[in-house]
């Protein structure tokens, strides 16, 4: 960012390094930071539920979604219903995490809120 188009003529201009700080580069590094650790939490969720799915995630006390897919499957021909609630609630809390980092993204992002 310190060679940017804006920063660069922020130091022409003879705006010191405190303002172009605060003023410029913590406003576009914010939003990526921010965003990109919204959009790592479904997978961190996915990865987990598969890793529970396999065996590998949380024990059998505790409940996890990827657990209870593999308890689902199990007895799949029997009752496939039980298989679509936990895969229903992976799939919506995956898809409103992309959605809400999606706009995040617009939000924070300072070349979409001028134009």
């Amino acid at each position: 960012l310190k060679n940017q188009e804006f920063v660069l003529a922020a130091r022409a201009l003879g705006v010191p390094k405190r303002q172009i700080i605060f003023k410029h580069l913590i406003p576009n590094a914010l939003g990526p930071i921010v965003v990109s650790l919204t959009m790592m939490i479904p997978s961190a969720i996915f990865t987990e539920a598969f890793l529970s799915f396999i065996g590998l995630g949380a024990s059998a006390p505790q409940a996890s979604w990827g657990s209870l897919a593999n308890d689902a499957v199990k007895v799949f021909r029997s009752s496939f219903y039980q298989l679509l609630f936990p895969a229903g609630a992976i799939a919506i809390t995956i898809l409103a995490f992309n959605f809400f980092g999606d706009g995040l993204r617009s939000a924070l992002d300072p070349k979409l809120r001028k134009g």
